[in-house]
């Protein structure tokens, strides 16, 4: 009877949100800080009122002072209305700059809170998430959002909607104090201006969009060479990482004309529908003047509010252009932030509770996809306080155990079990906290040999940190170096040796002091002598503890009381050392082997 398998689940799908649905997202982050946005709001419409009324008080001056004022309104009158341009000049200035300091308040802190959710939301994705992402291009992203989330904000309450207050106040002034005349052509110009430049921003936005593509993309190969200087470095790649980075140079260069061609034509069509509306206002109100009408007065308002107007519509194009691309970067933190996590606690999780240690797998099935079957119907169990090894050929599936032991990925079908508990039924933080590792390949932050011992256990004193330290046999190697547990590690520990590395990695796994613990792998990077220096280390750890070990050497695991052997994903072998040698099996073969080549 043919075993059914839950269905591989596939990585989240990049769906791009309306620009409305982006806004509305980063509405909550914005509305946080409510009271600063109502302050705000009511500084920019007491500078737009003041704006509004430099231009009035400016054609009173003009009128006062024209030829056919009387002499004493033309020494008396402009003294009053000079101080009263003069305080709202001051009092304009002061209501935007205060906006401003508001605003930038909301959008330093709207970014925070969204950037903190996005860090936290991609530590919640599951590793098949990041091994399928490119971390240069997802870094790239990340702070393009970041920079989107302050320009969104800025642009839109600091220029947009200060902008759209501004053409209404000022339609309504014409409509009330001239004729329909000038209304209709400023809002038609308006209009028209608006839609021009809505639709050609929009057809250039598949430029922008390229253009980023091309930028992450280069990037990404400039930071993959980097990260890998000692591979080009033997292999003598420079001419071809060169090469590769400027073909991707060439593509964003290529991208980059496409979008600055398409933004001439915007500006051009702007500044066109901007030049004829002025002159049909200025020829209008000219002929006003000249039939008696309208003042000099009135033709220099006419033409300062135009100005006042027009000016900041100039820029509106460009602003718009910011915001679109604030959009789609700040969509793609959205995105992120959308994805559901592959591996999710159950509802109702609760945490794991560990009593004697006891692990059990049970009939587990698990593959990466389903072209790539790794294990098949695995079952064994580890039994409190011993030590269980697993020894195979490469790509056995070895290593897949301490990774579904973590929950890094969910198996398609059987359980595995911690006293009982499955893991699928309790926190994650709570079953990752119950457990150390010593991996394989040792990762360690570009900070100090403190730091990354540290990190087991952040809160843990220097004295506990040492102790960790001298424990996995590091004493001699801090004893050399003149700045001790202070001394840099360098970028991912390049500074440091393949074997101190893995020490590092044995120091902060003890620090962290877990009742189960894994070792993959952990000295695979030793020479015989050092190895056997920390094998003490090793078993002194897995005192009283519960241990995998998944091991290459098998000279490493002839103390374990049970050894797996495993082959194509299956358990081909199991037993001690002693009885696995008597099989005269696969054990026996790899040992003898070994034994040789020693």
């Amino acid at each position: 009877m043919t075993q059914y398998h839950a269905p591989l689940p596939a990585l989240p799908p990049q769906k791009s949100r309306s620009d409305w649905a982006t806004i509305k997202s980063l509405w909550p982050y914005v509305w946080a800080s409510k009271y600063r946005v109502m302050v705000a709001m009511a500084s920019l419409i007491a500078a737009k009122a003041a704006g509004l009324g430099i231009p009035t008080i400016l054609k009173q001056i003009i009128d006062k002072i024209s030829p056919s004022a009387t002499v004493q309104g033309a020494l008396l009158v402009p003294v009053f209305l000079l101080v009263a341009y003069g305080l709202l000049r001051i009092a304009q200035t002061l209501f935007n700059e205060l906006r401003e300091i508001i605003f930038f308040r909301v959008s330093e802190n709207a970014a925070r809170i969204l950037s903190l959710k996005v860090f936290d939301q991609l530590h919640l994705l599951s590793l098949r998430f990041h091994l399928s992402r490119q971390t240069g291009g997802l870094t790239r992203d990340i702070e393009r959002g970041n920079r989107g989330i302050r320009t969104l904000i800025g642009y839109s309450f600091m220029s947009i909607v200060p902008t759209m207050i501004e053409m209404c106040m000022v339609l309504v002034f014409l409509w009330v104090k001239y004729d329909w005349v000038f209304v209709t052509i400023t809002a038609v110009a308006l209009v028209a201006y608006i839609i021009y430049t809505v639709g050609i921003t929009e057809w250039r936005t598949k430029h922008r969009i390229k253009m980023n593509e091309m930028d992450s993309h280069a990037n990404q190969r400039a930071i993959d060479s980097l990260l890998n200087f000692e591979t080009v470095k033997y292999f003598n790649n420079e001419g071809f990482e060169s090469k590769r980075y400027d073909e991707g140079l060439g593509r964003f260069r290529k991208a980059a004309i496409a979008s600055q061609t398409s933004l001439s034509m915007l500006n051009l069509g702007q500044q066109m529908i901007i030049s004829v509306a002025l002159i049909g206002i200025l020829l209008y109100a000219t002929q006003g003047v000249v039939a008696g009408t309208l003042s000099l007065g009135d033709f220099v308002l006419i033409n300062t509010l135009m100005l006042q107007l027009y000016v900041p519509l100039n820029f509106l194009g460009m602003m718009y252009r910011e915001i679109k691309q604030s959009l789609i970067d700040v969509d793609k933190m959205f995105t992120l932030l959308d994805a559901p996590p592959e591996v999710a606690d159950a509802s109702g999780a609760l945490p794991l509770v560990v009593g004697s240690g006891r692990i059990e797998f049970e009939n587990v099935y698990f593959a990466y996809n389903e072209n790539r079957p790794i294990l098949h119907d695995v079952s064994f169990a580890i039994e409190p306080n011993t030590t269980t090894a697993v020894v195979g050929k490469s790509g056995a599936g070895k290593s897949t155990l301490s990774r579904l032991l973590f929950r890094f990925y969910d198996i398609q079908s059987g359980d595995i079990l911690i006293d009982g508990q499955s893991i699928k039924a309790v926190t994650q933080t709570s079953l990752r906290r119950a457990i150390g590792i010593v991996p394989q390949d040792t990762v360690l932050f570009n900070d100090t040999l403190g730091y990354n011992i540290r990190y087991g256990k952040p809160d843990a004193s220097e004295a506990q940190v040492m102790a960790a330290a001298q424990a996995a046999h590091l004493g001699g190697f801090l004893s050399r170096l003149p700045e001790g547990l202070h001394t840099p590690v360098g970028e991912r520990g390049l500074k440091i040796s393949g074997g101190e590395k893995q020490r590092v990695a044995i120091a902060r796994t003890l620090l962290k002091n877990t009742p189960i613990l894994i070792f993959d792998e952990a000295t695979s990077a030793l020479d015989t002598q050092a190895e056997k220096a920390i094998q003490s280390a090793f078993d002194e750890a897995a005192q009283n503890r519960t241990t995998l070990i998944v091991a290459h050497r098998l000279s490493t695991i002839v103390h374990a009381e049970q050894i797996l052997v495993m082959d194509d994903g299956r358990i081909v072998e199991r037993g001690t050392h002693l009885d696995l040698l008597a099989k005269n099996g696969a054990y026996a073969a790899m040992w003898a082997a070994q034994q040789q080549d020693e």
